[in-house]
């Protein structure tokens, strides 16, 4: 129901519908209490409604439900509210009845959903559609496969079948009105009923209705009569149009069988489907209770009970029995319950027996023979034999309780050979002798089975007398007779003979196959083929004792041979005239009996050029192929193997010469694969690691188990089925336990402790990291979770201890900064959602060192949770919410709003939150909510924020004090809520924001008002500035107004916009008429303008936003807006940043350089404070040019910028505190007379958050020293405050950001968040808010990207290192460039990123194409994601170690080690005491092998080629060619060939035990028409026929080695060319005793290897040339005649039979 695959039970009960599923769910329905039945149809349930009964007391919902411990859905429309349309879109009856219009009841409803209510049906009248509301039509039955319901009328006493079809929207409906108000989408699908067949006369209605099968596949609806006493069968027609099947029914297609009850049963075809229904066939109790099967109108056969149920028996299966054995008291009166072949019978004494019909044979050879006659013998040739295979006049066998398989095939056999029987009058029958009765005898035939080497029983065959007398009769009987018989049996003939083309290329059908062979024989001798006759022979040599050969053939028709077609289609192409004799079976549609070599066929075809003409090919077969993309002949077969589901199984079970070329094509494919193919694909050519990524885009996880199973088995060998979905284990559950992981703290009970970095050691980062110990340094850098010890003197004094409480102040402050960087450390590593979040103990007991910290320490904890979609609920946030608020939810709300969980909370939840007035958490819940929800301008939320900014609120709003915290903090959530929008309003009031007087007392923190108010701006109209919008030109020039810009075009303009807001609360801007206060408001200002023209080279924005360049101007400008002014004109000029010195120097104005290169300079005089100056704008301009290239190269691990800043850190750590003296560099030395130490510290710190910026999630090891160092340094010194350490700290977490999976992107947003983050005024102390809100700081979190890729072994699920190729397109830096990364990496941004290929020698390549865009890397699980969320399978080549096990590569199957594990097992190299002195180093070759490969077909062959059993065997050279053929599968990567090889060898082995010994070996010529394909396969691999990059997938040589040992095999055989003479002439084979057997086994091998035709076809041919008397040798003309026949073949021709 709906799209709900599963089973539903259904009860109708008084007043509502009870729906039980499979999982033991209930859900009740409540329905109109006039329901009174329900039906299935296909697309939902049928309900009758009653037309007594008041339908308007029960009001049209029905709310309660009388059903008990339900689950009820109450479907009330009008509760949804989606849009006002709702109401009129439904056409439902209740609808109508809201109306009063009871009148336009609907009789029938149907429910297509669960959850949605019951629609009227229509009914299609003259072209027009009405609502049905004829309450007498009363369905009586309908099907639950095919859209059909039969109905009784009583009033008009006649029964109708209806068709149900979905409405045309083109038809007009009544109401029509209602549907053009509603939008088609809205519209649900409408049914109607169109009625196909009536029937008048019945003055009841049929007792039971059910749908069978007509004898030609048709399906046909039975109405069962009582009153009549008779079954009345109609015909249906079936029209397909556009993928919808029409049905019909014709007024003569109906008829009727007396009957007084019948059932549908499946007995003859049980596993055929006629479309979605199966085979049915129709028992019937005849009204003298007589039980007949009925396939159709053909009375098939006569049921009869089995004499035992007299005695009381109640278990025996019904069956055909002797008419003695009836119980005459018993008489059947009724059928019931009749389940697929099994039936209870009632019979008169009120016993009921459950009864199995005999059903269709389980012998598949009878099944498939059977089936090969239906679909290939003419409807009237079927029909009579069907009767003659049911009829019960000598099937008696049949009967037997447990047929067994033998004697149905025998069964099968006498009815095809009483068709021969009936074919020709046979004379008198005369009594049997007593020796005819002993022949006939089961003992004689077990007998001969048992005696018989190869299982041919001579007394299958009919006996050659026999044969001979029927033929001798033909002439004296009936024409027409014989003509009719004759034709059955040469179609039984045909269709049989596909049959036994199509076993032959199964491996696992050889008995089937001679079975088959036998019967064929005895139909081909009667029919006198002889062609065929001799076909059979040569494939079971043993034949010709039974069968007497001749050549005087009656009929010149060859058989069709399979081998020899694909052989053809190798050597001349599939268009060639020899490739289109196909038989009629296997090219028609539908046929499944010869659907193997249909499949086998096709492929060949397609191989092979063939075209495709609609959905069959050229050569006449039909195919379905997969979809996907093929460039080659190739890779359409392989799209065929999975279109036929043909996997590598089904390739196992062909002939191996069948088998190469198929092989062929899935290796020639193997290498690079079109990128488009389904999953089942990339399984069959080897290639599981594409097919798991297939898989991953093709469903969402959590579908990705059952669909693996399903879809992949078919395509995989049983043993090969190791295709799972890879998790790649991220939490510590999976973590190796390395030692150096754990942390011992000698203060906590257990010895462990939990510092919220255990999640960091993971599989992956393991390999990342591998033996050094970065990672357990970081931890212990960044852990604020233990004690920290303070040395002290034995005795103290006063002073030491004014020393130690100022250390400590330090190491306290130390501590409090630690969680900034912990949070990025430990940024999305647990993929798992916690109960609760465990936030690491902090400091507790001072005051001041305790809000703040908490908070950070409560986000870095929340950050730690992976951004997974829908992990987290509303529920799970509410629940961590404790009942006073305090600063750690506060900052778990920030983390899982950067994250983008906060969508989730709804408004309600958001005012509870805000009505706490708790600063903390409304700081973390504006900043969480608007990162969220960052950029939609969602207006609920921007409410929520603007009520924050007093200077919003409208005059009649009552007055709020809001602490100015609380006001930053809005200011840039709405800056992130309308990012990139340019919203004109919002940009006009962050403008006037600026330059708002701070109102309350806190005038200290106004400076951080204006800074957020100006990121907002750039936030708001970030890039966008050059977008000419009418007011930017006004906001720009305000701007620099702001600045403190010298030059103001137009003061009126001016005035204007800074009145925009005067009806707001009087609150005064910082300006007295033009004048401002630049301290305040210029920081924001700039940082506003850089954001606005970011990246748009605006070259007229940045010669406004000068850098002094006299004396004058650097009085003017405090040095830390220089440095904000380098930052804000190098991001505008985006492009022009370049990682070099000449860069940074081109920034420092000339007088700046040539004043610090003066300062040396005793003869410059330079007064004190003019240095000082300059020293400081030097200082800035550096830093400020350092920030910016590390905003260029965020994440890009640029080695230039990396080593030029890494170059300025140690510079200025030099200058800090000199601790090299032999500086080379260039720079300008003794800064620190001029500048004070607090500057230089903040700027070196700046450098290296800068480095770090670039070199994120590396861990790039020189860097990290730096900071270790410095981290050390500043509390030994005592002179770094709480700014500085959190800058350190901030630092380590950015180089090992989201423990090294995870970097920044340079994206517009990611720069300004990173701009956000970097802000370059460090606080002072823990609570410092004042120029920048430390929340902000956490926003570096919104520029992270997890451009991480890992590769997973496909085989065994492991994390394994391997090579990548990464391309980068063009840049104005570097042409288009490639670069090598060993995996676990990090991938270059999107936008430039063009390729990835897995490269190297051990892993099959693959490539990932990509298009550069500017577009933010995948997010987590998204479809598109060409990585998989990181995650890129990879699959090892057999014969190579991983670079875990063998970094080096000289453990690789080529190198020596093979060599010394052959000299040990081949030969002598026994396990004897001779080799014992380095038993211990010996490798054993299963060993080795499993080392190299994972496939465990090659393991189990290598372990048994180390058997000790094996060394006691004489075979040594068997053994050592299977050590070769390990060898060269494992080598060249294709372990399928392994059973090729092995075969093509035993082959050549048993042929040639079989010539040089006496005993018979082989008793059929199969095996050398297989080694004939595949050496077709090598010539035309040679010739180019086929095309390869790596050769032939079998060596030539070896090939080449068959060839010439048959040769010399069929040359060494004396008798054979006596017995190829008398063949040649009069067509008989050898017939003396046994050897006469092994002699035609040798002749039938020469006659198949070198094509020799037929005896009579040669013998016509000869007849041809002989009267031609040239002198010429007529060895040519043979040649042209006999095109199939090997040179050598046509010289022995002419040499016995023309060369007379």
């Amino acid at each position: 129901m709906g799209d709900n695959p599963e089973a539903l039970l259904c009860v109708l009960q008084l007043d509502s519908l009870t729906i039980y599923n499979t999982s033991g769910e209930v859900v009740s329905i409540p329905l109109p209490g006039s329901i009174t039945s329900i039906w299935s149809l296909p697309f939902g349930l049928l309900l009758q409604q009653g037309a007594e009964g008041n339908l308007l007391k029960h009001g049209p919902f029905p709310y309660s439900s009388p059903s008990l411990g339900s689950r009820d859905i109450i479907r009330n429309r009008r509760e949804t509210g989606h849009s006002p349309h709702n109401n009129y879109s439904f056409l439902s009856a209740y609808d109508q009845l809201l109306k009063g219009e009871s009148s336009s009841m609907s009789s029938h409803l149907i429910l297509k959903d669960l959850l949605e209510e019951p629609q009227s049906i229509y009914i299609e009248e003259r072209g027009k559609l009405n609502i049905m509301r004829d309450f007498d039509e009363r369905t009586i039955w309908t099907s639950d496969l095919i859209p059909l319901m039969a109905s009784y009328n009583k009033v008009k006493m006649q029964h109708s079948v209806w068709v149900a079809e979905v409405i045309n929207s083109s038809l007009e409906v009544e109401n029509s009105s209602l549907s053009a108000t509603v939008p088609t989408g809205v519209l649900p699908k409408r049914f109607s009923f169109h009625r196909i067949w009536q029937g008048k006369g019945a003055h009841t209605a049929a007792s039971k209705v059910f749908l069978a099968t007509d004898d030609d596949s048709a399906p046909i609806i039975c109405f069962l009569f009582l009153e009549q006493k008779k079954l009345l069968s109609l015909r249906l027609q079936t029209v397909e149009i556009n993928n919808e099947i029409l049905y019909d029914v014709k007024p003569d297609m109906s008829w009727s069988i007396p009957a007084i009850a019948a059932a549908p049963v499946i007995v003859t075809r049980p596993s055929v489907k006629v479309g979605l229904l199966p085979y049915t066939d129709i028992i019937v109790l005849a009204p003298e209770s007589i039980l007949i099967l009925y396939s159709g109108k053909q009375c098939l056969c006569r049921y009869l009970l089995p004499s035992c149920l007299g005695i009381g028996n109640p278990s025996c299966n019904l069956g055909f029995s002797k008419a003695t054995s009836i119980s005459h008291d018993l008489k059947i009166v009724g059928l019931a319950d009749a389940v697929e072949a099994r039936i209870n019978v009632k019979v008169n004494n009120r016993m009921i027996f459950r009864c199995a019909l005999h059903r269709s044979p389980s012998s598949s050879l009878a099944n498939d023979s059977i089936t090969a006659m239906a679909e290939g013998l003419s409807p009237s040739f079927y029909n009579h034999f069907l009767v003659l295979l049911w009829g019960d006049s000598e099937s008696s066998r049949l009967s037997e309780a447990n047929p067994t398989v033998d004697s149905e095939w025998s069964s099968f056999c006498d009815a095809i050979m009483q068709m021969c029987k009936k074919s020709s009058v046979v004379s008198q029958e005369t009594a049997e002798s007593s020796w005819e009765f002993l022949l006939n005898s089961k003992f004689h035939k077990n007998y001969c089975k048992i005696n018989n080497m190869i299982g041919l029983s001579s007394g299958v065959a009919l006996d050659r007398t026999g044969l001979d007398s029927m033929r001798s009769n033909i002439d004296g009987t009936k024409s027409s007779e014989k003509s009719f018989h004759f034709d059955l049996l040469m179609e039984s003939l045909d269709s049989l003979h596909a049959v036994y083309e199509s076993l032959k290329m199964d491996n696992l059908r050889r008995r089937d196959l001679e079975l088959l062979a036998i019967l064929l024989c005895n139909i081909a001798k009667f029919l006198g083929e002889e062609c065929y006759l001799d076909h059979y022979v040569r494939d079971f040599p043993a034949l010709c004792k039974t069968v007497k050969m001749g050549i005087n053939c009656l009929s010149s028709k060859a058989p069709f041979n399979l081998f020899r077609w694909l052989e053809n289609c190798l050597q001349h192409g599939c268009t060639s005239d020899k490739t289109n004799n196909l038989p009629l079976v296997v090219c028609k549609d539908g046929s499944s009996v010869v659907s193997w070599a249909r499949k086998i066929v096709s492929f060949y075809s397609l191989l092979c050029d063939a075209k495709i003409i609609g959905n069959k090919l050229s050569s006449g077969v039909s195919c379905n192929i997969a979809s996907g993309s093929s460039s080659s002949n190739e890779e359409l077969t392989v799209l065929a193997m999975v279109g036929e589901k043909f996997g590598l199984k089904e390739l196992d079970s062909l002939p191996s010469g069948v088998s190469l070329p198929l092989r062929h094509a899935l290796d020639k494919c193997r290498e690079s694969p079109p990128a488009d193919w389904p999953a089942a694909a990339y399984v069959l050519i080897g290639r599981e690691d594409l097919a798991l990524s297939c898989l991953a885009r093709s469903c969402k996880f959590k579908e990705l188990e059952t669909q693996t199973n399903m879809n992949l088995v078919s395509m995989s060998t049983p043993y090969m089925l190791h295709l799972h979905p890879v998790t790649i284990p991220s939490t510590i559950s999976d973590t190796v336990g390395l030692e150096s992981t754990k942390f011992e703290d000698t203060d906590s009970i257990d010895g462990s402790m939990a510092d919220g970095m255990e999640n960091i050691f993971s599989s992956c980062t393991q390999l990342r990291y591998g033996r050094d110990l970065r990672l357990n340094e970081v931890r212990r850098l960044l852990c604020s979770a233990r004690p920290v010890a303070i040395q002290t003197s034995a005795n103290p004094s006063a002073s030491d201890q004014d020393l130690q409480q100022a250390q400590l102040w330090q190491l306290a402050q130390r501590t409090t900064a630690l969680p900034l960087g912990r949070g990025a450390f430990t940024l999305a590593t647990i993929y798992t959602l916690l109960t609760e979040v465990n936030l690491d103990p902090s400091i507790r007991n001072i005051q001041e060192l305790k809000s703040w910290p908490e908070f950070h320490n409560a986000v870095a904890a929340g950050l730690r949770l992976a951004p997974l979609q829908g992990k987290v609920s509303r529920t799970w946030i509410i629940y961590n919410r404790p009942e006073e608020p305090n600063a750690v939810h506060a900052g778990l709300l920030l983390a899982l709003g950067l994250h983008g969980f906060l969508r989730v909370l709804t408004i309600t939840d958001t005012y509870q939150y805000f009505s706490q007035e708790h600063e903390a958490t409304t700081v973390g819940l504006m900043l969480g909510l608007a990162a969220s929800y960052r950029g939609t301008m969602q207006p609920s939320i921007s409410k929520c924020l603007y009520v924050h900014i007093p200077y919003r609120h409208p005059s009649s709003f009552p007055e709020l004090e809001l602490p100015t915290l609380l006001q930053t903090a809005a200011l840039m959530s709405v800056g992130l809520l309308f990012e990139g929008s340019a919203h004109p309003q919002t940009m006009q009031t962050l403008l006037g924001e600026i330059g708002r007087r701070s109102g309350g007392d806190n005038v200290l923190e106004r400076e951080g008002y204006a800074v957020s108010a100006g990121f907002s701006l750039g936030l708001v109209a970030l890039g966008r500035g050059e977008e000419a919008l009418g007011f930017m030109d006004t906001l720009v020039d305000r701007l620099f107004h702001y600045i403190g810009g010298k030059e103001i075009r137009n003061e009126r303009s001016l005035l204007l916009a800074a009145s925009v807001d005067e009806h707001n609360r009087v609150t005064g801007q910082m300006m007295d008429g033009t004048t401002v206060n630049v301290d305040v408001t210029a920081p924001g200002a700039m940082i506003a303008l850089a954001l606005m023209f970011l990246k748009s080279e605006s070259e007229v924005i940045v010669s406004r936003l000068t850098i002094p360049q006299t004396h004058f101007d650097l009085q003017y400008v405090r040095p830390d807006f220089i440095m904000l002014r380098v930052i804000a004109r190098n991001l505008i000029m985006w492009g022009r940043i370049h990682p070099s010195k000449d860069w940074i120097q081109s920034q420092i104005p000339e007088i700046i350089k040539s004043g610090v290169k003066g300062l040396r300079d005793d003869t410059m005089d330079i007064d004190e404070m003019d240095a000082e100056t300059i020293v400081q704008a030097y200082v800035n301009i550096v830093a400020g040019a350092c920030i910016s290239l590390g905003l260029r190269f965020a994440g890009t691990k640029d080695a230039n910028a990396q080593e030029l800043l890494y170059e300025y850190a140690a510079y200025f750590l030099n200058e800090i505190k000199p601790v090299s003296t032999t500086n080379r560099s260039t720079f300008p030395k003794g800064l620190s007379q001029y500048v004070d130490r607090g500057t230089l510290e903040i700027c070196l710190h700046l450098i290296v958050l800068s480095l770090s910026v670039v070199m994120a999630g590396s861990g790039h090891l020189q860097t990290f020293r730096l900071l270790r160092f410095l981290r050390n340094r500043s509390s030994v010194d005592g002179h770094a405050n709480y700014g500085i350490q959190m800058a350190v700290s901030v630092a380590i977490g950015f180089l090992f950001l989201g423990g090294g999976t995870r970097t920044f992107s340079t994206s517009n947003s990611s720069i300004a968040a990173l701009l956000i983050t970097l802000y370059p005024r460090l606080p002072t102390g823990p609570n410092d808010n004042r120029c920048h809100l430390q929340a902000f700081r956490h926003l570096y979190v919104l520029a992270t990207e997890a451009r991480w890729l890992q590769t997973v072994d496909v085989d065994t699920g492991l994390p394994v290192y391997a090579p990548l190729e990464v391309t980068i397109k063009e840049t104005e830096h570097y042409s288009e460039t490639s670069f090598c990364e060993i995996t676990p990496c990090i991938l270059p941004e999107r936008s430039i990123l063009k390729t990835v290929r897995v490269c190297g020698p051990r892993y099959w390549p693959q490539v990932i194409e990509l298009v550069p865009e500017n577009k933010p890397w995948w997010s987590f699980g998204d479809r598109n994601d060409p990585f998989h969320s990181g995650i890129l399978h990879v699959k090892r080549k057999v014969g190579a170690c991983s670079y875990v096990d063998d970094p080096i590569g000289c453990q690789s199957l080529l190198s020596r080690a093979m060599h010394k594990v052959f000299g040990l097992t081949s030969l002598r190299a026994g396990y004897t005491g001779n080799n014992s002195n380095n038993g211990s180093a010996a490798v054993t070759v299963d060993q080795l092998v499993s080392t190299f490969s994972s496939d465990p077909s090659l393991i189990a062959f290598a372990q048994l080629c180390c058997d000790l059993s094996w060394n006691s065997r004489s075979d040594i050279d068997f053994q050592e060619f299977c050590l070769q053929v390990l060898f060269e599968c494992i080598s060249k990567d294709r372990p399928a060939l392994l059973q090729v090889y092995l075969s093509l060898y035993t082959t050549i082995g048993s042929l040639a035990q079989q010539v040089s010994n006496s005993n018979l070996l082989v008793g059929d010529s199969l095996s050398v028409s297989s080694l004939k394909l595949a050496l077709s396969y090598n010539e035309a691999v040679m010739t180019g026929r086929l095309t390869t990059s790596r050769g032939s997938i079998v060596q030539s040589v070896f090939l080449g080695s068959l060839r010439k040992q048959v040769e010399e095999l069929l040359n060494s055989a004396e008798q054979l060319k006596t017995d190829l003479c008398n063949y040649l002439n009069s067509g008989s084979w050898p017939n003396d005793g046994s050897f006469g057997v092994k002699s035609s086994t040798i002749l039938s091998w020469y006659l198949q290897w070198f094509g020799v035709p037929a005896a009579p076809t040669v013998k016509t041919m000869v007849d041809k040339i002989k009267p031609m008397n040239t002198s010429l040798s007529p060895v040519p003309l043979l040649c042209l005649l006999l095109p199939g026949t090997h040179i050598n073949a046509v010289e022995e021709i002419n040499r016995f039979l023309l060369s007379t």
